[in-house]
């Protein structure tokens, strides 16, 4: 039977499984599972077969559990999905020391490698969402390397948001295909040679870039020039 798709959870509901209270020690037989073990499997099965393939059976299937037994540990699948997100982001790069802009160009670097590797996390970071401590470390960090700098705490969350703005879309581009921008030009290849007089400059363009490791450098090209936006606000 298959698992409908859940109502969004509400607010409570995914704080309570983002943020739990300090677990309590209790006596008794150690439990057959843990959220961690849970969680883990949710994430490896959106890495295998997507997000959508996620649901309380087919992680119980994994587990080798019966379905029920989930229910102790997370309360249903919005909750797993959120869990699985903060599972799969990790703990930001610690980079504590060096100028500002080495320290976010690292951050913005190592978030693109961690979305790029798990690339269900695009379709779930959007809109307004309750982010869970991993997620919230990025914050954390990425704040941080800004500190010593003039902006005020507005304009350091919309440096983040920039950045996180060209980590998804670059990763999102890139998902399926480790050199887009190449095969996109090996595609368009004859249509230019036979319609370049149509569009002169594509053509022109496409032509320009014969050097291959010029190629597909389109985040890191963009990741730059935001840095270099940033560096000129602060200079002001």
């Amino acid at each position: 039977m298959s698992e409908a798709a859940p109502e969004p959870g509400s607010a409570p509901s995914l704080t309570e499984a983002l943020w739990p209270d300090p677990p309590r020690t209790k006596r008794g037989p150690k439990p057959r599972l843990t959220r961690d073990e849970i969680v883990s499997a949710a994430a490896a099965t959106a890495d295998t077969d997507g997000i959508d393939a996620v649901t309380m059976q087919r992680v119980a299937d994994v587990l080798g559990v019966a379905k029920m037994s989930l229910y102790r540990y997370v309360p249903g699948k919005t909750e797993l999905v959120a869990l699985a997100l903060d599972h799969a982001l990790g703990n930001p790069p610690a980079l504590r020391s060096g100028p500002w802009r080495d320290r976010l160009r690292g951050w913005a670097i190592e978030l693109h490698r961690r979305m790029s590797a798990h690339p269900w996390s695009l379709d779930i970071t959007v809109g307004t969402r309750i982010p869970g401590p991993h997620e919230l470390a990025w914050f954390e960090e990425g704040l941080l390397a800004l500190r010593e700098t003039p902006l005020d705490g507005s304009q350091r969350l919309d440096v983040l948001a920039m950045l996180t703005f060209h980590v998804r879309g670059s990763a999102q581009q890139k998902s399926g295909s480790d050199r887009p921008e190449a095969e996109l030009a090996e595609l368009l290849g004859p249509i230019l040679a036979t319609h370049s007089d149509r569009f002169p400059e594509t053509a022109a363009a496409f032509a320009d870039r014969v050097d291959g490791a010029r190629r597909d450098d389109a985040f890191s090209f963009g990741l730059d020039r935001i840095l270099d936006g940033v560096a000129t606000l602060t200079a002001e």
